[in-house]
């Protein structure tokens, strides 16, 4: 009866949706080698030719970093801490407008295939490595925690293989990537997204069935405290307030928008600056709404669970097993969608993962192998086919190193942030000061590592008190079944307050305790703040760099002259863009005053 069916196993149709999902995803793959079997540069694999649209671009750029993180992790999230991560909405809107504004009009105008050439130009090459370097490592770990995180959700949920499951993943993405470049990335991501989409709507119209209405889900949220939203505290240890979220988010998104080279390749891969700005603004709308599914699914897992929760019972044994646990629970009944909401799981992992592996066979093409090697076209195209496919089994071994670790969540956004705000840091001083210099940039990159690793690693071995993170209450009481193993529910319960073992444990707490207990949203900006301070203050000591700035250097104009990279692009790449035009490239209106 009851309890098969929520220890549940998945039936054939749920199988065949997950395979049809597959399928299709490497069928574009082939479909996008057979069209373009006649091209033969790099650049058409890694840069789909510079002839893509804003639709399409928009929608990958939507897919690719809403992974099955955010399918799973999101609503469970709600479900614990409640409806404040969906402050997002705001900090991806400032992220938008930020990359649009700065970022995007210097990328687009160099015609550049890796972001990290910026770095080369702008500083030296030395800075230009550490950069590449940085971001492959960053990239490689998200990438195996965001294989391997879905797979073990839903294999102890639904009963489907682990291993299998990571191993056709990583096969099917390897497989595309390396067969169709980036034309085949895009439009996959596009079906993906469609997918993640569907898989949240049968489980929230489901939920709404069950509860008897939108209103009845909103009012249990609102009891349960779990609509928390107007939280304004500033303390930077809490975990998820309105600050952290809006400030700590909008920096974590705008190094992934702004500079990430899985982004940034796709948006300056369209044919024009316009399409390439509509791009952002569509994808807006795209985040948005996953952003506001994911939310309200947590408030779904929320109102059909506030009696009896399945995390402190011990049906499940993590929060991202949850939704999992959800869908089997009240989809179960119908063959095929359980498939369907699993197949939104992998779809975000793919999609996530092949514009990983495009990105990564991108860099080391442009930046590890091209200014060193003289190489010839229709090899490049060859190594970067080679290339995707040894990132992708790498991808697939990082996956196999994930399963060692812990909370993911927070491991793939510390990632991000630890990682990711020095470079955000790095490429900012670039762009917006023009008086910082390559000695300045690259103490500057380092210290913003060592500060941001720091308080990164600190925080994973004294996590944050509960005080801060504020875990809301959830009940067992309503729980109408006996347990085989007789659990003692006092001692699963989660403390709702923290009683007299207060001053024991405020003498053991390290002496850094409260920076080590930061937001991890806060990983971000304070290596993004520390490298642009530490890059200026030195800069200023060991006074103008090589090249005499200007204030349109910013938007590197003399480049264009002193390297005479317009001759230079027209030999490796067949069109030049319509936005780079060699006399004026004048930004200064767009560019924050420095």
């Amino acid at each position: 009866g009851d309890d098969s069916r929520v220890s549940g196993s998945f039936v054939a149709a749920d199988y065949v949706v997950f395979a049809l999902m597959l399928v299709v995803s490497a069928a574009v793959g082939v479909y996008y080698a057979w069209t373009d079997r006649k091209q033969r540069s790099s650049g058409d694999f890694l840069m789909g030719g510079r002839r893509l649209t804003a639709l399409p671009v928009s929608l990958s750029l939507t897919a690719s970093f809403m992974s099955a993180i955010t399918v799973l992790s999101h609503p469970a999230e709600v479900y614990r801490y409640g409806a404040s991560v969906a402050f997002y909405c705001l900090s991806y809107l400032v992220t938008m407008l930020v990359t649009s504004e700065v970022f995007l009009p210097v990328f687009y105008k160099l015609s550049i295939t890796s972001t990290y050439e910026y770095l080369e130009l702008r500083f030296n090459r030395a800075t230009r490595l550490l950069g590449t370097l940085l971001f492959v490592v960053q990239t490689i770990l998200y990438t195996g925690i965001v294989i391997y995180t879905p797979a073990l959700a839903l294999n102890q949920v639904t009963g489907l293989d682990l291993w299998g499951a990571v191993v056709s993943t990583g096969v099917v993405c390897t497989f595309y990537c390396t067969v169709g470049g980036l034309k085949a990335v895009v439009w996959t991501d596009v079906f993906q997204l469609g997918v993640m989409l569907a898989g949240f709507l049968a489980v929230i119209i489901r939920s709404v069935m069950l509860q008897g209405g939108v209103i009845s889900i909103i009012s249990d949220s609102q009891r349960g405290g779990r609509l928390n939203l107007w939280d304004f505290d500033t303390n930077p240890l809490r975990r998820h307030t309105f600050w952290t979220v809006t400030v700590g988010g909008t920096f974590i998104w705008i190094s992934v928008y702004g500079i990430n080279q899985a982004q940034v390749q796709r948006y300056i891969s369209c044919k024009s600056i316009t399409h390439a700005r509509l791009s952002l603004y569509i994808n807006l709308l795209g985040l948005w709404s996953i952003l506001f599914c994911s939310v309200f699914a947590g408030l779904c897992l929320y109102s059909v669970y506030k009696h009896c929760d399945p995390w402190n019972t011990g049906l499940v044994s993590a929060p991202d097993q949850l939704m999992p646990y959800l869908v089997m629970d009240i989809l179960g009944d119908y063959p095929g969608l359980p498939g369907l909401f699993v197949a939104a799981a992998y779809s975000g992992s793919l999609s996530t993962v092949s514009s990983s592996i495009n990105a990564l066979a991108a860099v080391t093409v442009e930046d590890l192998i091209k200014p060193y090697r003289n190489i010839s076209e229709k090899h490049l195209s060859w190594i970067s086919k080679g290339l995707s496919f040894l990132y992708g089994v790498l991808c697939i071994g990082m996956a196999g190193l994930a399963s060692l670790m812990g909370g993911i969540l927070q491991a793939t956004i510390s990632i991000f942030g630890i990682i990711g705000g020095p470079l955000l840091g790095l490429f900012t001083l670039g762009i917006i000061c023009p008086c910082a210099n390559s000695k300045g940039a690259l103490s500057g990159l380092l210290s913003g590592l060592v500060v941001s690793l720091w308080v990164g690693i600190g925080a994973q071995i004294y996590p944050p008190p509960p005080d801060m993170s504020r875990p809301l209450s959830l009940t067992t009481d309503g729980c109408n079944f006996t347990t085989t193993a007789g659990f003692n529910w006092t001692s699963t319960a989660l403390p709702t307050q923290p009683s007299s073992t207060a001053p024991t444990h405020i003498d053991s707490k390290p002496l850094l305790a409260d920076w080590y207990s930061l937001s991890y949203l806060y990983f971000s900006p304070i290596g993004t703040i520390v490298v642009i301070s530490v890059g200026l203050i030195i800069s200023m000591f060991t006074g103008k760099s090589h090249f005499q700035m200007s204030r349109r250097l910013i938007t590197a104009t003399e480049f264009l002259g002193k390297l005479d990279l317009k001759k230079d692009r027209e030999k490796t790449f067949g069109n030049t863009n319509p936005g780079f035009c060699d006399v004026e490239l004048d930004l200064t209106k767009s560019n924050v005053p420095s």
